[in-house]
């Protein structure tokens, strides 16, 4: 009837005596409205009987998918954590209390480019290049010594058609030749850190403020190869390594943001607000940055406040993470408003002040703050949690903002339908035990890929596995979200759960359970609160 969604009592069968056959009419058909039927929850099954392929459509409707949206300011938890049970709350600066804007990289890209050419010989001719906002994604490896960008999966694979030698690809055939296969050994992956070091042939960028290195290296990598210059790809990842960082520690960088703060950084009204709830419930909190004081001061003025410090009980800039959180040796310094480091010893750490350098076990001492009362926020999944999660049991909240970009794109009617038809192809290969369906399968592989970045894709996936970093982030986070401001749509007694999706050898016998916020559970400000 008009108006009303179409359904099908139909059921095909296709008996066909060659293989080629079965897929010539599943190709056909793919090309008549495959999506108004996968949409419409079509099943369909091919089963062997000697030796003939039987091809069958059932009308047998499942949930709607295209209803399951996700809610991008939703927390998602990797491990069962109760917000009751935490009294003290910890920040990172960047990227966790501030976010910056686009400007930020193009900025890091052109100090770093100049630098290269003005301080370390580098050709003229790299001016020509500008910083390419959406060319590579967090969490790439990058091999040091063959001067490849690439995405890894969580069981050392790299994914073919993610490799590039500077600004092109690298055929899949050349990738497969050069590393015999696609399977990174352990012992040239990045160390604990990600860093390529002791041995270690990879690098990995897990910071946001890589971005602008890794398409730098690319930028340089691909000026050499167009103009056929001979280059020792081990001095080209140290000099632009070495320049990136002038930006930061030159303090390049922070004098730019701090003399046009509404160019760089994004104003933090969400920001000021679940740091006045936490203080408001009585909550305890601190910040560990490695940002020097005066940047910190800059940009919390503009996002809290002229009392932004009066909201926390401690405060340590230039903290030197992660080494902070291992070396014992360096002791905390008191610095004046004027940024004055003093010299007596420190035998409190009090509120209203500010301290440099230290380490976690002084810290651990002085405020009494242990295990998993304590809640720690950053965006660094290396530097700001790992150790924290793994030797001091702090419980630890990554922040990753690109989160909220993907879980958007999650959302368009486009990726359901294409990743949908992408399952349902997988499921027909392994029931029929063929190693490839042609054009139709890759053509919307790749496309799964396209849809987020057209040259690395997902942050979190690789075909069916995820990637490095999200492996690294199951494994370090206890819950992770867009930002901080997702905590304003929770009660500070909320407990979350992790979903419990079924292991491989498990049969999903039970309900699908989703984040508070997710799909359809409503947020706390959305409940109805039920006395008993």
């Amino acid at each position: 009837p008009a108006g009303k969604q179409p359904t099908f009592n139909v059921k095909m069968w296709l008996k066909c005596d060659h293989m080629e056959m079965v897929l010539v009419v599943f190709h056909r058909w793919i090309q008549t409205g495959i999506h108004t039927l996968l949409k419409s929850g079509l099943i369909f099954f091919v089963t062997n009987i000697n030796h003939k392929f039987y091809f069958s459509f059932s009308s047998d409707l499942i949930p709607a998918i295209s209803n399951n949206f996700v809610n991008p300011d939703t927390i998602f938890a990797n491990n069962e954590m109760s917000l009751q049970d935490i009294e003290i709350y910890g920040f990172d600066y960047d990227y966790t209390l501030a976010f910056y804007s686009s400007n930020l990289h193009t900025l890091i890209f052109n100090i770093a480019r100049d630098i290269l050419i003005q301080e370390h010989r580098y050709p003229e001719g790299l001016k020509e290049y500008e910083y390419i906002p959406d060319f590579v994604v967090r969490g790439l490896h990058y091999d040091v010594q063959k001067a490849l960008l690439m995405k890894i999966d969580a069981f050392h694979y790299i994914q073919l058609g993610t490799v590039y030698r500077g600004l092109h690809p690298v055929s899949d055939k050349e990738v497969i030749a050069m590393y015999e296969g696609c399977h990174v050994p352990l012992e040239i992956m990045s160390d604990f850190y990600g860093k390529s070091s002791h041995g270690h042939t990879m690098k990995q960028f897990m910071d946001i403020f890589s971005l602008p290195e890794m398409t730098l290296l690319s930028c340089v990598n691909d000026y050499f190869m167009k103009h056929n210059i001979d280059y020792e790809p081990v001095h080209l990842y140290k000099d632009v390594k070495e320049a990136i960082g002038d930006v930061h520690v030159k303090g390049i960088m922070y004098r730019a943001v701090e003399a046009d703060i509404e160019k760089y950084i994004c104003y933090g009204e969400q920001t000021h607000a679940v740091l006045r709830k936490l203080s408001e419930n009585g909550k305890k909190m601190f910040l560990i940055t490695n940002s020097p004081l005066d940047f910190v001061d800059r940009g919390m003025n503009y996002i809290v406040g002229k009392d932004w410090r009066d909201l926390f009980d401690v405060v340590i800039v230039q903290a030197d993470k992660p080494s902070f959180f291992n070396d014992r040796r360096k002791p905390f310094r008191r610095v004046t408003d004027k940024g004055v480091l003093l010299w007596d010893r420190i035998h409190h750490l009090e509120k209203g002040q500010i301290y440099k350098q230290g380490n976690l076990y002084e810290f651990l001492r002085l405020t009494g703050w242990r295990g998993s009362k304590v809640l720690y926020f950053g965006d660094h999944i290396y530097s700001d949690l790992a150790d924290l999660t793994l030797k001091h049991g702090w419980r630890t909240g990554a922040i990753i903002p690109e989160l909220r970009k993907e879980i958007k794109i999650m959302n368009t009617e486009e990726y359901v339908h294409t990743m949908t038809w992408l399952q349902s192809l997988t499921s027909l290969l392994e029931h029929m035990q063929v190693r490839s369906l042609g054009g139709t399968q890759e053509s919307n592989t790749v496309l799964a890929k396209d849809i987020f970045n057209s040259q690395f894709g997902s942050l979190f996936r690789t075909y069916h596995n995820p990637t490095y970093f999200s492996r690294r982030l199951s494994r370090f986070a206890d819950i992770y979200m867009a930002s901080i401001s997702c905590l304003l749509n929770y009660d500070l007694k909320h407990t979350f759960y992790p979903r419990r999706t079924p292991l491989q050898h498990e049969s999903p016998s039970w309900p699908e359970q989703t984040s508070t916020g997710a799909m359809n559970i409503p947020f706390q400000s959305q409940q109805i609160h039920i006395q008993c």
